[in-house]
């Protein structure tokens, strides 16, 4: 089996009333996770920016004016993606009753100058809240210009060095999908972890969140190993294994092929599947770890599809294509946008509202915004069937409001 590239996956209509009353409930009323998207525009390099159209698309008739920047100019996937988040935004305006916001959408052509650039001219037309970009590398040149006319950002990056106060990441985060997991299995009765870590990027920052995670719950880490091809892997595994009975659940941050590889690599050498519990994050959200026989009875934390699925059947009924795990956020942000402009009073995107402790109720769940501009969301947790999962963890339905 070829060792897989490193990259990250990640009913009915929506009650409108449900999610308008959640932004009004969760979010202006007490004012303070690998997903499948995790990492996927963070590294981006610059290309020529194209000059920001004369006309750009509007989308709604409202009073508050929003602008929504993203790459609409380039090619490829990020093209394909700015189109998919124009639609969701365009879906959410229609579904919200009224809603009194007017999304005036500008091309930062995937670079740092051109989401400075449209970002300037933004906040010159008096956009009150910018949503966007689509990578880090515009998200950077945005920042500039929207702080300075303290106008707030809520980007679809999941590079968290973007993130600040008044920069905030609405996207699904590895730290997310890793205090989920390493939290429910403590809560399953894991007390002694491993973990077999790709030595990347991904890596890097899942190790990190497994080290704060574990201490939080009050686990103990035996070990961890990391790896960069799968000789490495294969090796690596061998050692993981010979920790034996000493640990109960091991964490493997990888795409589903090279799970599934180190997965096999472990239990071949020892490693006894009955008493240990694999663990991954939102990277295994994806076929090839549902059909795989090694991930059988492993753990892994994502969106309940049940949150989701009317939003993208209405979506393929619009739009004649499906929606990717981005098109969902750039709904939720619209509609978050919309309830706020209806609910939380003058000047509705204040930091007190944004920074509500007790967060918003969306199309993917709960969702709340730190004050480093990091954003937390309610996960569920699904255990891999035969060719299939079901969930064992319902995601949280409120935080705590700590």
């Amino acid at each position: 089996m070829p060792f897989a590239a490193r990259r990250p996956t990640g009913s009915s209509r929506l009650a409108q009333a449900v999610v308008i009353a959640s932004v009004l409930a969760l979010g202006a009323c007490n004012t303070g996770g690998g997903g499948p998207t995790a990492g996927l525009f963070g590294g981006e390099k610059q290309t020529t920016a194209a000059p920001p159209p004369n006309n750009p698309p509007v989308i709604g008739a409202g009073g508050v004016k929003i602008a929504m920047i993203l790459p609409t100019t380039a090619g490829g996937q990020s093209g394909q993606l700015a189109q998919q988040l124009k639609n969701a935004a365009d879906l959410a305006v229609q579904e919200f009753p009224g809603a009194n916001i007017q999304i005036v959408v500008k091309d930062d052509g995937g670079t740092t100058e051109g989401g400075q650039a449209a970002a300037s001219q933004a906040v010159g037309e008096g956009a009150q809240l910018i949503i966007g970009p689509l990578n880090a590398v515009a998200a950077r040149g945005v920042a500039g210009p929207a702080r300075q006319a303290g106008v707030p950002v809520v980007t679809f990056t999941t590079d968290t060095s973007v993130a600040s106060r008044g920069v905030y990441l609405i996207g699904f985060l590895p730290s997310t999908d890793v205090e989920r997991i390493v939290a429910f299995a403590a809560s399953q009765n894991r007390r002694s972890f491993a973990a077999l870590v790709p030595d990347d990027a991904y890596g890097s920052v899942t190790e990190a969140a497994f080290r704060q995670a574990a201490a939080q719950a009050n686990v103990r880490i035996l070990g961890i190993e990391r790896y960069r091809d799968a000789t490495e892997m294969t090796a690596k595994a061998q050692t993981i294994a010979k920790l034996g009975g000493q640990i109960d659940a091991v964490f493997v941050p990888d795409v589903a092929q090279n799970a599934a590889m180190a997965v096999q690599a472990m239990t071949g050498a020892g490693l006894d599947p009955r008493k240990v519990k694999f663990l991954g994050t939102g990277r295994w959200n994806d076929p090839a770890a549902l059909a795989s026989p090694a991930l059988v009875g492993a753990w892994y934390p994502a969106v309940d599809p049940a949150k989701v699925d009317g939003f993208k059947a209405r979506y393929r009924q619009t739009y004649g294509g499906e929606a990717s795990p981005l098109a969902v956020l750039g709904y939720e942000a619209v509609f978050l946008a919309a309830g706020l402009v209806r609910n939380a009073g003058p000047n509705p995107f204040r930091e007190d509202v944004l920074l509500s402790r007790n967060g918003f109720l969306g199309a993917t769940g709960v969702f709340r915004f730190r004050p480093d501009g990091i954003s937390e969301r309610g996960l569920a947790v699904f255990e891999i069937t035969q060719g299939g999962s079901k969930m064992v963890g319902p995601a949280e339905k409120a935080f705590n409001g700590t």
